[in-house]
């Protein structure tokens, strides 16, 4: 049977036997000898990564705004011949570049032992029988039971029993969506009350979740840091150019007899002094510094530079408290009326006595 991709929205026009016949599956679920052919077709359920050389990922730290200026200040400083200035610039340049590979490489290698740990199984129903399976190995056109507490493995639709499920990982809204026969429940939906057998329709990057994932990847915003960082390069090259330009033209005018490579070893002295040669090394210090104290506090950070946008926000707005709180009012402290005051705590509250 040909089969094709289609979009999970696609699949809510359809009625259960139409979904069925589009999938080439049954009530029963598949058998085990055709699902190598899904899997060549729509792939296994993983959103892929691109795996990057790490040689080559460490030699990207020396391209870049920053990277150049430090790099012409070092080649300037070896034309001129103050070899000292340029193997400190490069000794800098390298320390940057070395701390902030060596965290991005430690991190990655923990997010990839956490993913082995947090690996999800599905249960799903093959040649007639409920067995066990790595959620990458689920394929469209499989029939699963998920319950209670269940991480919902792929898009899938419901052909049996009904489910409280907590989207907000998707969507942002904090309270359980109820789903019925018939509805579709989305990749990295929980759980939160039911039991339902479904059929899965999509996969991988093709779920709705995988497409958001994939918008993430694409995404290339700039970083605080860069933006703070370019603002002062601006405005030192601004004061370096200027002084570059009135040290030539008062040794050009005032002392003409001079050699020109005197006049112009002065000038470039200005120029490398309005170059911040040490600054990129000390951010990535301080911001690994910065990573290993979240981490003791159980926080993973992958990349250094959000670090520093998390640190420059002042005021934080948000239209949903349950996606980034536990969703629960608790009793922090208690106002007492005029004529009454607190007195003991008890059980972590306090109580009130007259």
């Amino acid at each position: 049977m040909d089969l094709k991709v289609r979009n999970t929205s696609e699949y809510e026009k359809f009625s259960i036997d139409d979904t069925l016949k589009a999938l080439g599956t049954s009530m029963d679920g598949l058998i085990e000898s055709g699902v190598e052919n899904r899997l060549k077709t729509f792939g296994y359920n993983e959103i892929v990564e691109k795996k990057k050389n790490p040689f080559l990922e460490f030699l990207l730290r020396y391209w870049g705004p920053m990277p150049w200026l430090l790099e012409l200040a070092m080649v300037l400083s070896f034309i001129l011949r103050h070899n000292p200035e340029g193997i400190i610039i490069f000794v800098l340049l390298t320390v940057n570049a070395v701390i902030g590979h060596m965290h991005s490489r430690g991190s990655q290698r923990a997010v990839e032992l956490l993913k082995k740990k947090l690996a999800i199984q599905a249960k799903v129903l093959r040649d007639g029988k409920w067995i066990m399976k790595e959620s990458r190995e689920v394929v469209p056109g499989d029939v699963l039971t998920v319950k209670l507490g269940d991480i919902v493995p792929a898009d899938a639709r419901i052909i049996s029993g009904e489910l409280s499920v907590d989207q907000s990982a998707l969507t942002g809204e904090s309270l359980p969506v109820e789903t019925h026969q018939s509805d579709i429940v989305y990749s990295g939906s929980v759980v939160k009350r039911g039991e339902s057998r479904c059929l899965v329709v999509n996969t991988g990057a093709n779920t709705y979740f995988g497409k958001t994932a994939e918008l993430v990847k694409i995404a290339k915003p700039k970083s605080h840091q860069q933006e703070v960082m370019m603002s002062i390069i601006k405005y030192m090259m601004y004061l370096g150019i200027a002084a570059l330009i009135l040290v030539l033209v008062y040794g050009l005018v005032m002392h003409i007899h001079e050699h020109l490579v005197t006049v112009l070893t002065r000038a470039v002295i200005f120029l490398m002094g309005a170059v911040p040669v040490a600054l990129p090394a000390v951010l990535t210090i301080v911001q690994a510094v910065g990573a290993m104290e979240l981490a003791k506090k159980g926080a993973l950070v992958t990349r250094l530079d959000p670090i520093e946008d998390a640190a420059s926000i002042d005021v934080l707005c948000l239209d949903k408290t349950g996606t980034i709180t536990q969703n629960r009012l608790s009793v922090t402290d208690i106002m007492p009326l005029s004529e009454y005051k607190s007195a003991i705590r008890l059980s972590g509250l306090k109580t009130l006595k007259a």
